[in-house]
């Protein structure tokens, strides 16, 4: 299928051939007949994606002091590498869509295939979609008007925010395709309406709909007009839509209320605010987010939580519903914002309308019928990169990825190609994501179709790395397949699983038939671990290891947070440390104790260790800490020396015998050992380089310390 995307790198707008996504469990598979461009926040992406690199960083400071703080700890390479993998990854645009249901994943109630919807799905000729960000479309409404419902969503919202009652006075300023539709919703609440805006178009067409309204672009000064038009008095309240970089627009809004008026903020201004403007009248001020309640918020938008409409009679998809039924009504006009229509293969055009000078307003991609392109054909899950190799004696092992996250693309990928492994075919969920790592490190085919992959002959290991919840489903069926494979931390989230696992790893053991397993333990593959421990090897007696962990904070909200989801930042990350220990002290664990920090999170954790023979070890795992400080330290203590290493670049020894320090010129966390070794054992047809017990140890540790802090 096709789908339009952009280069935040170069702001290349392209038409790419992309993988058709799935109908994930609580999600609509959408079928694509028209979409809407949104020519103000589109072009900012464009115009974003065309800026030279300084120009970026001044868009984003924030971003810059991230960046800056890396290159402190992690050193320039690794943070540029960083940086142009982010930048390198493709967009995808669009957040207005309109088509028919063609399949409802597990979970969705409400829907059925072959119903008009609209979602805030992307520009493609299929979409899959959350339950909670579809509506269906009335029979009266068409689908040139249906496009435009999110975009009436985003001002109903903001208009719900400013509370206006009938007979009241607001200004809308900025009359682009949200301050049209602010027009016609605040006057079909009965309000009386004044438009503002520099185009005497947009001023005529917000008239048309019964707004008195004012041209800058003919020198006319909008305070003056809001004080005639509210006789005087101040007008009730000001919906800014507009965009610009100045805060004029805001001290404007201020000196056209009236006391105690109202300013929302829709669109995107400067917020340099003047207290004076806002002292003397006590005037209010809120940002509007987007649709209404519901956005972002993952509960809603992801895991289909509907709130109960006792409490929030207006969400993202009640706001939709309530667009639909005012163009049902004839109360709101789409048709009349229509500017340009351009079919999906024209979408080149399209954007250079929407990044030159011509005027336009509601820019429309029209996509193949039925007629011209069938169901089977748009919904292909596999797309074909380079020519497929055929596998035998002699030829590299030829691995699958399940999963392209940023983890994956940045680091594992690459990883996994200078080890010399065939890169067969990488399966992403959306499709977009495996595309982009595909094409950029050679798969032979990239597919959103993943349970392919345990039964195709060409794929000689697996390698997942998609959310921790579905982790331990992958391993058992890969087990089952017979497959060797390699998953990203952690092996499983719960006891259960991993007993599950365990079993099943035992009864092919039985019948001689198991595959090999590896978790990507990687940082006991850094030279600098190497080093240590070979230095180990020579010091008698047991050892004290402390590890201290400067992980940053993560909101309670991201779903690594999640229990079920990402399994807590213990199970999720902490377990790398457990099982570095594990390999340094070369010797199991007998016991551990944990205390966690108060805290939102609970990710503040001191983890303590005691081994078999007499080691012990610690690790300070720690979310509220500073990002300019180093990242890992792990200080190792043993028969009268010290070792200490920082953030896997300096190594220094202290009373080590012939030993003072191992420094490197970059950060290496073992990453590509680790995946050396693993590809070297697929290819010899060996064992796991990490034995399979000590994987099952420390995964068993992990969730036995994250439950316990659970309580």
């Amino acid at each position: 299928m096709k789908q339009v995307v952009q280069s935040l790198k170069s702001g290349v707008t392209e038409l790419a051939e992309v993988p058709c996504p799935r109908a994930a469990e609580g999600q609509l598979l959408i079928r694509t007949t028209r979409s809407l461009i949104s020519a103000g926040t589109e072009r900012m992406l464009v115009d974003f994606g065309k800026a030279n690199p300084l120009d970026k960083a001044r868009q984003q400071p924030d971003k810059v002091r991230m960046v800056l703080d890396k290159i402190k700890t992690d050193g320039l390479m690794p943070t540029l590498d960083t940086v142009l993998n982010k930048l390198g990854q493709p967009l995808p645009l669009g957040y207005c869509n309109v088509g028919e249901v063609l399949e409802v994943g597990r979970g969705v109630e409400g829907f059925a295939v072959g119903d008009r919807v609209v979602s805030n799905g992307k520009h493609a000729e299929v979409v899959s979609v959350p339950l909670n960000l579809c509506a269906h479309i009335p029979s009266t409404v068409g689908d040139d008007a249906a496009a435009f419902t999110v975009i009436g969503a985003i001002a109903l919202q903001g208009i719900r925010l400013l509370q206006p009652t009938l007979g009241e006075t607001v200004v809308v300023s900025g009359l682009g395709l949200i301050g049209q539709f602010a027009v016609q919703l605040l006057r079909a609440h009965g309000c009386r309406v004044l438009g503002i805006d520099f185009d005497a178009a947009k001023v005529a067409m917000a008239r048309s709909f019964g707004a008195e309204a004012v041209n800058l672009g003919a020198g006319e000064d909008p305070v003056q007009a809001a004080e005639r038009f509210s006789r005087g008095r101040g007008v009730d309240g000001v919906l800014v839509t507009a965009a610009t970089k100045s805060s004029e627009l805001m001290h404007q809004a201020a000196l056209m209320c009236r006391k105690r008026g109202r300013i929302i903020l829709v669109g995107v201004t400067g917020l340099e605010l003047s207290r004076d403007d806002f002292y003397k009248k006590e005037l209010t001020f809120q940002v509007s987010c987007s649709y209404g309640p519901g956005r972002y918020d993952p509960n809603y938008e992801e895991k289909g939580q509907d709130y109960p409409v006792g409490f929030v009679r207006w969400t993202e998809q009640r706001n939709f519903e309530a667009v639909l039924d005012m163009m049902a009504d004839g109360r709101v006009e789409a048709e009349p914002l229509v500017s340009h229509r351009f079919t999906l293969d024209n979408t080149e055009a399209a954007y250079a309308v929407v990044g030159g000078s011509e005027p336009s307003m509601g820019i429309l991609l029209e996509y193949p019928t039925r007629a011209e392109k069938s169901d089977l054909v748009v919904r292909q899950s596999t797309v074909q990169l380079t020519p497929a190799q055929t596998t035998g004696s002699g030829k590299a092992p030829g691995v699958a990825f399940i999963g392209s996250g940023n983890y994956a693309t940045a680091v594992l990928i690459p990883a996994f190609q200078q080890a010399g492994a065939r890169l067969r075919s990488v399966a992403s969920s959306a499709g977009l994501s495996g595309v982009y790592a595909g094409k950029k490190y050679g798969f032979e085919e990239t597919t959103t179709e993943t349970e392919k992959l345990f039964s195709d002959p060409q794929v000689d290991a697996l390698v997942i790395t998609t959310r921790h919840d579905t982790h331990a489903r992958f391993v058992e069926k890969a087990l089952k397949a017979g497959k060797p494979l390699f998953v990203e931390k952690p092996l499983c989230l719960t006891l259960e699983e991993l007993e599950s696992i365990e079993a099943t790893y035992a009864g092919l053991i039985q019948q001689g038939k198991a595959p090999l397993i590896m978790v990507g333990f990687n940082r006991r593959f850094s030279p600098q671990v190497q080093k240590i421990k070979s230095l180990l090897a020579g010091a008698r007696g047991p050892k004290s290891f402390v590890m201290t962990v400067n992980a940053g904070a993560i909101p309670a909200d991201h779903w690594t947070q999640s229990p079920e989801i990402g399994g807590g930042r213990i199970i999720g990350e902490a377990c790398h440390f457990i099982d570095l220990l594990r390999f340094l002290a070369d010797s199991t664990i007998q016991s551990h104790t944990a205390i966690a920090m108060e805290s939102a999170e609970g990710d503040t954790v001191t983890i303590t260790l005691s081994f078999a023979d007499g080691s012990i070890g610690t690790v300070h795992y720690f979310a509220n800490g500073c990002k300019a400080f180093a990242k890992e330290r792990l200080e190792v203590f043993a028969a009268g020396r010290v070792l200490q290493l920082d953030n896997f670049r300096r190594l220094q020894g202290f009373a080590w015998p012939g030993f003072k320090k191992m420094n490197l010129w970059k950060q290496d966390k073992g990453q590509r050992g680790c995946a050396e070794a693993f590809v070297r054992a697929v290819e010899e047809g060996g064992r796991s380089p990490i034995p399979i017990d000590e994987v099952f140890e420390v995964s068993r540790v992990s969730i036995e310390v994250a439950n316990s802090l659970r309580g």
